[in-house]
């Protein structure tokens, strides 16, 4: 049997944590890691994500495929990527519906797509050849985006169930970046939600966003640097109500807090999970 991680509330990993976690780290039922940062040879990072993962499920979380690039997946990428699962065997692992390369430039960046027919079967293929090379199911995340293409012809939520349907991967939802990326584009998120296939979520990701004032209105972005915001938190109890717990990552990679304060943020969302989301939802 796949191991799946526990229903409870993980946080990433930072070395900057790593002697606070050793001295204790209770309600943390996972971590998560950014694969790229783990693709070397050795060392202090192997040696800390060992220690870590003797006593911890594990989340591998990748940035750096490009699963929506026009051209084909980087097969040495894929190759490095294979031998980092195989050697810490993770509970998870996750990767963006996002291009981030274009030839032999590599952008720094999740980039948005345009979700058409043709989008979808490029998707779909560099999914399974992920999946094949893996020898593993993959979660795919919705993105944070900040413009739409016109040539769109299908919805976000349905082009994400379908890539489900048609490679067996699961799904990670981001409510952060629902809520991002709705209040960027002038819609409503909890219809969003609706639409989206919550049964294929295998994990779920919170954070933080920044927010700047435009004329035509507020702009969020994506940030982790922050605590999650209270809608944010509203419509994650809302998901859990209905779903029920699920592995839930408080992501906050820039500007990072002491210890305590991210036990805190990653307690509040346990708080939720054991409740079902019950007594937290449209709270403000």
């Amino acid at each position: 049997m796949t191991a799946t991680l526990p229903n409870l509330p993980g946080v990433g990993f930072k070395p900057e944590h790593f002697t606070a976690i050793r001295h204790g780290a209770a309600g943390i039922g996972f971590f998560e890691v950014h694969a790229e940062n783990y693709m070397g040879a050795g060392g202090l990072p192997h040696a800390q994500l060992g220690a870590i993962r003797a006593d911890h499920a594990l989340s591998v979380h990748g940035v750096g495929l490009s699963i929506g690039g026009a051209r084909g997946l980087d097969t040495a990428h894929l190759t490095r990527l294979r031998r980092l699962c195989d050697s810490y065997e993770p509970e998870s692992f996750s990767e963006h519906l996002a291009w981030s390369s274009h030839g032999a430039e590599y952008l720094n960046d999740l980039l948005p797509l345009p979700y058409t027919d043709e989008t979808l079967r490029l998707v779909c293929n560099h999914v399974d050849q992920v999946q094949a090379a893996l020898g593993r199911r993959m979660l795919l995340e919705n993105p944070a985006t900040y413009l739409r293409f016109a040539q769109s012809t299908i919805p976000e939520t349905e082009f994400l169930a379908e890539v489900a349907r048609r490679t067996g991967c699961g799904l990670l939802l981001d409510v952060n970046n629902v809520f991002v990326s709705c209040t960027n584009h002038g819609t409503d998120p909890r219809a969003w939600l609706a639409a989206f296939p919550l049964h294929q979520v295998g994990e779920v990701h919170l954070g933080g966003h920044d927010a700047e004032e435009l004329p035509s209105g507020p702009l969020l972005i994506d940030s982790h640097g922050t605590a999650v915001a209270n809608p944010v938190w509203a419509l994650f109890a809302e998901v859990i109500a209905q779903v029920g717990p699920l592995p839930t990552l408080v992501e906050w990679d820039n500007d990072l807090p002491d210890w305590p304060v991210l036990v805190a943020e990653a307690a509040r969302a346990g708080e939720i999970l054991a409740a079902g989301g019950v007594g937290f939802a449209r709270a403000s």
